[in-house]
């Protein structure tokens, strides 16, 4: 989603060049504001307060973005933060939508329907909101006239009262010259605050309309954006079913909701046989990493055999030397010398039994496991 600080800097950058020109034109501004500071001081006020609503249709659409980024990154899983006022509707419907699913890391889908209710929604709210911004546009529009015809009534009415109150019969052209200019005062005045009102709510105006502009643009992309990223969820209706029967009402609504409950069952389905799937990839890699365990132990056990031959070779090789040592050697000390080595042929016959019992049970344990984990995975395949 873009943000929308882009629109509110040329917004800010507009505002500093009108700013930059009243203080170019402060004296002469001055002066017209001082015609008539009541009005003018109005149409001021209600240019102020439209420049502020303007900046804050832009502010506020920073939190809407910032919730569908987080929404988009979280893939609609719990946890996020609470929507904010123009994305409520569809906050609500989204989260109903996932707690039917059931499913919160599964993707979702919304009806053709369900989309555009959404995008009225929004789009409504958005309008609302700037036609307040377009009222205070004619609003200043209207004052400036307002103001226009209120001088020209003070003009008419301070002229018709010179006229009144000239007399040409004392024959003094001085006199009468300074009569008409004294008299004079009054129209102008009128006059003045007909151009100032004409210039401020026509010059408010102007600024107020900028903004306006660039306000409707940036909920322009905002809507865009969300509207596309909305397309990528809506569920088209099938071929049998065409657009022209969903459009004109005549599917039944029971009919509809069957095709959207059996369209989310076969989804359901195949997420099932995505998952048998996986199990089943899962119980291959075990089944592989079984078998090289029993290469092992295999090769362990003919190791082991193959050692066992070697002792008994060795053994069978030493006995008639042993049996000859014992023929010529009667004392006790050979004859303690030969049990010592008969214990310890014997212990090493034993440990190497010993040693083949347990890597016959370590054998047999790694063939329960085998059978356990092909059981499992022949009740966890879907039927």
């Amino acid at each position: 989603m873009t943000r929308p600080i882009v629109f509110l800097l040329r917004m800010v950058l507009f505002l500093a060049a009108v700013a930059v020109v009243c203080a170019l034109l402060g004296d002469t501004l001055f002066g017209a504001f001082a015609a008539n500071p009541l009005l003018n001081g109005l149409i001021s006020f209600v240019a102020l307060l439209g420049i502020g609503w303007n900046l804050r249709q832009v502010i506020r659409l920073s939190p809407e973005v910032a919730w569908l980024d987080q929404f988009q990154r979280n893939k609609g899983r719990p946890g996020i933060a609470p929507p904010p006022r123009l994305l409520t509707p569809m906050a609500r419907m989204l989260e109903a939508r996932q707690q039917e699913r059931g499913d919160g890391n599964a993707r979702f889908t919304l009806s053709s329907q369900a989309t555009r209710a959404l995008l009225d929604t929004i789009g409504s709210r958005l309008d609302e909101s700037r036609e307040l911004s377009r009222y205070m546009i004619g609003l200043l529009i209207f004052l400036g006239l307002l103001g226009t015809f209120w001088g020209l009534l003070l003009t008419i009415s301070a002229i018709s009262d010179v006229i009144a109150g000239m007399s040409v019969g004392s024959g003094d052209i001085n006199a009468l010259f300074e009569q008409l200019k004294s008299g004079l005062a009054k129209p102008l005045r009128g006059m003045s605050t007909a151009f100032s009102a004409s210039m401020l709510g026509l010059s408010g105006s102007l600024v107020l309309g900028f903004l306006d502009l660039t306000a409707g643009q940036a909920q322009n992309r905002f809507y865009n954006e969300l509207e596309e990223w909305l397309a990528g969820l809506t569920r088209l209706s099938s071929g049998v079913l065409g657009g022209d029967a969903e459009a004109s009402g005549s599917v039944p609504v029971y009919v509809q909701a069957l095709l959207e409950q059996t369209a989310e069952n076969m989804e359901g389905l195949q997420r099932t046989l995505a998952r048998g799937e996986d199990d089943r990839r899962d119980g291959t890699q075990a089944l592989m990493a079984l078998n090289e365990r029993l290469g092992a132990l295999a090769e362990t056990l003919r190791t082991s055999q193959q050692l066992m031959l070697r002792l008994a070779e060795t053994q069978a090789s030493i006995a008639p030397a042993l049996q000859k040592l014992g023929e010529r050697s009667g004392d006790d000390v050979s004859r303690a010398h030969l049990r010592n080595i008969e214990l310890i042929l014997q212990r090493l016959i034993t440990e190497t039994e010993q040693g083949r019992a347990q890597s016959t049970a370590d054998l047999r344990n790694e063939i329960k496991i085998l059978t356990r984990t092909i059981a499992a995975i022949a009740e966890s395949e879907p039927r």
